[in-house]
């Protein structure tokens, strides 16, 4: 009786140790530019999120020089957005001949991509491909194996990474901070019934392949070197929602000594909410808000509860994070931590849930290599 006191105390002292404020680890969560680099750029299709795109290079002191897009008007207006003396194209191939062009950042959608992307590592550019990569893994290792003979980086562009939350939790766990991971949470509570009437109210299974991809891709972050054992997941409709595809999604994955859930609903009218929950053998990390700018990030471990300072956005850090990598593997001679190979991981586990969603069974993740209804 006496020892289960002691243990009851022990471990009251230890939940009331954890209360205690410390400071957190000081972690680079921040894009960082090369030291030395920066190269002529070109942005290949110029549809609506690359005014993001162009907004974090504008804001970084990135070059970019060129635009191209079938539909010349829109590359107009982006270059009278944001660099007034950029040339016009409407044949990437004419982009691609520019011998002062070194890097390019492909933003068309994935069926248009593949042979972009080929032409231009072809053709020795650096290569930063919208996401999702590709709709088929087969194509992105071939794309990955080309990158490699041509002595040229692709890199895919998942600003996720470098959304200030994410990019904190990210590091924060490459560094160890928390142990080796034990579970790994999302729940993300918004409204995404703006797609209704777009060319995305078309996408089959848009949820998961489309805006899910930056959670996979954060998963597989998190879980870096544990490979998933296997997936199960579900769509679903709700009476209220406009958007032709179901806005209801659950995920659960399977890691050895280790489990994962993605929660997405997408017909939230009220109380919007995005968390992210990472419990490891020596910490937790937290991550909650309202959405995906506003986000508060709290450290738990036996030295006490952290909450690191955090500033910046989902799109300007993100997608200056994305770049700047690129171009800090270039300098450096190194592979970016965003490369195309890696993120074939991110990809197997969303085609994986989508497969599920559709089997209504568990899928394991690398078994479906493509997607054919998208």
């Amino acid at each position: 009786m006496m020892a289960s006191r002691e243990k009851k105390r022990a471990y009251e002292g230890k939940i009331a140790g954890a209360a205690k404020r410390v400071a957190a680890p000081s972690i680079p969560f921040w894009p960082r530019n090369p030291k030395n680099y920066n190269p002529a750029m070109g942005l290949i299709g110029c549809g609506g999120i690359t005014e993001k795109h162009l907004a974090a290079y504008k804001a970084a002191g990135y070059r970019v020089v060129a635009f191209c897009d079938p539909n010349e008007a829109r590359a107009k207006a982006r270059r009278s957005q944001f660099y007034a003396k950029a040339d016009i194209y409407s044949e990437y191939l004419e982009l691609l001949e520019r011998d002062d062009i070194e890097v390019v950042d492909i933003a068309t959608h994935p069926k248009e991509r593949v042979p972009i992307i080929a032409a231009a590592l072809s053709m020795k550019k650096h290569v930063l491909s919208q996401k999702p990569f590709v709709l088929d893994l087969h194509d992105g290792e071939r794309l990955c194996t080309l990158a490699d003979q041509q002595g040229v980086k692709l890199a895919v562009n998942q600003n996720g990474r470098w959304a200030p939350h994410f990019s904190y939790m990210r590091q924060a766990i490459e560094k160890g901070v928390i142990g080796s991971i034990n579970a790994a949470h999302f729940g993300v509570h918004w409204d995404h019934n703006w797609i209704a009437g777009t060319p995305f109210d078309s996408i089959n299974h848009v949820l998961l392949y489309d805006f899910a991809i930056h959670w996979f891709d954060m998963l597989t972050c998190f879980m870096r070197g544990r490979n998933p054992l296997w997936v199960n997941a579900s769509v679903a409709h709700t009476k209220t929602q406009r958007a032709k595809p179901g806005l209801l999604a659950q995920v659960a994955v399977e890691y050895e000594n280790a489990q994962a859930t993605l929660v997405f609903d997408a017909d939230t009218q009220f109380g919007q909410m995005n968390e992210t929950y990472v419990t490891g053998a020596l910490g937790t990390l937290v991550s909650t808000g309202r959405n995906l700018t506003k986000q508060r990030v709290t450290l738990h471990t036996k030295k006490g509860i952290a909450r690191p300072a955090l500033k910046g956005t989902w799109f300007k850090q993100g997608f200056h994070g994305t770049m700047a990598e690129l171009l800090r593997s270039i300098e450096e001679k190194r592979e970016p931590s965003n490369n195309a190979r890696e993120n074939l991981n991110s990809l197997a586990l969303c085609f994986a849930a989508i497969a599920s969603a559709e089997m209504k069974s568990p899928v394991v993740p690398g078994s479906v290599t493509r997607l054919d209804s998208h």
